[in-house]
């Protein structure tokens, strides 16, 4: 398997060995030409040089010879310093003689090539690269200049000069400059490679501990977390951190689960206890037949207990798929929906001894959504209400409008709730243990649902609790 380190240190080192090949290449061959083309105008300025020298002399002194010792020394000067080899030929292209600054050559008989000698002619100078016909025993860089004499405003050449450079000085040169680039570019890519490896490494150790978590995670094992790149302020840091908090929220899911399953099982049980009970008690005998319908009533009650459970339950389910699509808004009459609910829980308030101060719009107000979650909505707010006021006091419900909305609160006394406790009331399975007591038909989804429903339209819910006024106030848009 190809890791990420693997994948990015080779891709980290292709680039940068590319991008050296292709500088070196570029480089050595600008470097080889600047040499020669540097080389090309060395000879052909020193091949001028030298045939103006010689113009002059043979014009200032008249028949003077070029073959005298004054002359071949100077010539012989220039060679040396430049590097070069000097030839000293006639109008009809016959070398006379040659020097490399240390020693004369003479030639007998040596002609220089007739194409060279008639561009010379032509065109008054030749370059090029070339062993003149087997003259030299290995192609050279050749300049090469005719010299004049002058006669009044005429000149008439009189022969040529040509200057040649052997390539191994050159080869040399660049041979040196390529062995010190290469040697430079070899220590870079070491270190490149070190620098990526450690790069790679440094990227991929946080990936693998994230996947060693999620398989932990997977194992059931909750309490893992991804330490250590809290600080790092790049991507990196950022998907630890992401990381983190995801494995809180599956650790909280979890712990809800469990809390759920715990609530469960503790109100499936003690209905189910209590209607085995009394079941058998009426089928044995033990309960006499007088206090049977006593009995039958108290299995009729715990079965619809387990009824609402059950629904419930399938609320929940029905919410799992709707908030896979979007709910279909339309207008209703919110002051309706609200005292239809008043109207449905108007048994229960009165058996708890509660009173209603309902401040409602006098006509209709009119808002956007959908009035079955709605009504669901102040149904579930409402009988939670009723269900933790404290007996004797007043639930207060309450419509207003502000900013475009419509304000729906809804508010009991009773007990404070804790303000730590505030942030877990619409949590899915959530159910405070001081209410465990009270709240005997409720498994913690209630709030949950309502939260959820005012989610899909959009719409916020708020909740406070302060010195035992507990209040809900969610929003509605006015149409």
């Amino acid at each position: 398997m190809k890791t990420t380190y693997r994948r990015q240190l080779a891709m980290m080192v292709g680039v940068i060995a590319l991008s050296f090949c292709m500088l070196g290449t570029a480089f050595m061959l600008l470097s080889y030409r600047y040499i020669i083309s540097e080389k090309r105008v060395a000879m052909q300025r020193n091949a001028n040089d030298i045939a103006a020298l010689a113009t002059d002399y043979i014009s200032s002194v008249w028949g003077g010879d070029i073959h005298s010792n004054a002359f071949q020394g100077a010539i012989a000067v220039v060679a040396k310093a430049s590097d070069t080899y000097v030839v000293v030929a006639d109008v009809s292209g016959r070398i006379t003689y040659a020097t490399d600054g240390y020693q004369l050559f003479t030639y007998e008989s040596t002609f220089l090539p007739s194409g060279v000698v008639e561009q010379l002619l032509a065109e008054g100078s030749y370059i090029g690269m070339t062993n003149l016909d087997g003259i030299y025993p290995e192609r050279r860089y050749l300049a090469a200049q005719p010299y004049f004499i002058r006669l009044g405003t005429q000149s008439l050449a009189q022969g040529f000069i040509l200057v040649s450079a052997d390539t191994s000085s050159v080869s040399e040169l660049w041979s040196a400059i390529a062995t010190i680039f290469f040697f430079t570019a070899v220590v870079v890519v070491l270190i490149a490679c070190i620098a990526s490896s450690l790069t790679s490494a440094y990227q991929s150790r946080p990936l693998n501990e994230m996947a060693e978590a999620a398989r932990k995670f997977g194992q059931g094992e909750f309490d893992v977390r991804v330490t250590g790149y809290e600080n790092r302020l790049d991507e990196i840091g950022a998907l630890a951190n992401a990381f983190n908090s995801m494995a809180n929220s599956l650790a909280k899911v979890e712990s809800q689960r469990s809390d759920f399953i715990a609530n469960v099982s503790h109100e499936l049980k003690t209905p189910m206890t209590t209607i085995s009970g009394f079941a058998e008690g009426i089928l044995d005998g033990t309960i006499p037949p007088e206090r049977e319908r006593e009995s039958l009533e108290i299995i009729v009650s715990e079965t619809r207990r387990l009824s609402r459970l059950v629904r419930r339950m399938l609320e929940l389910s029905r919410l799992k798929a709707l908030t896979e699509n979007v709910t279909a808004q339309e207008q209703f009459d919110l002051t309706e929906v609200v005292s239809r609910v008043l109207v449905s829980l108007e048994g229960k308030i009165t058996a708890r001894s509660l009173d209603v101060d309902a401040r409602l719009p006098d006509g209709a107000l009119m808002v956007w959504g959908d009035p079955d979650a709605i009504t669901q909505v102040c149904y579930n707010l409402m009988d939670n209400a009723a269900k933790f006021a404290a007996q004797g006091t007043a639930i207060t419900v309450e419509i207003s409008k502000k900013d475009g909305k419509a304000l729906v609160s809804i508010s009991n006394l009773g007990a404070t709730i804790p303000p730590d406790e505030l942030p877990l009331l619409f949590d899915r399975f959530h159910k405070a243990d001081y209410s465990r007591s009270v709240d005997r038909d409720g498994v913690g989804l209630g709030l949950y649902i309502v939260k959820t429903v005012l989610g899909n339209l959009k719409e916020n819910i708020t909740v406070t609790s302060e010195d035992g006024v507990t209040k809900f106030t969610f929003t509605l848009t006015l149409a």
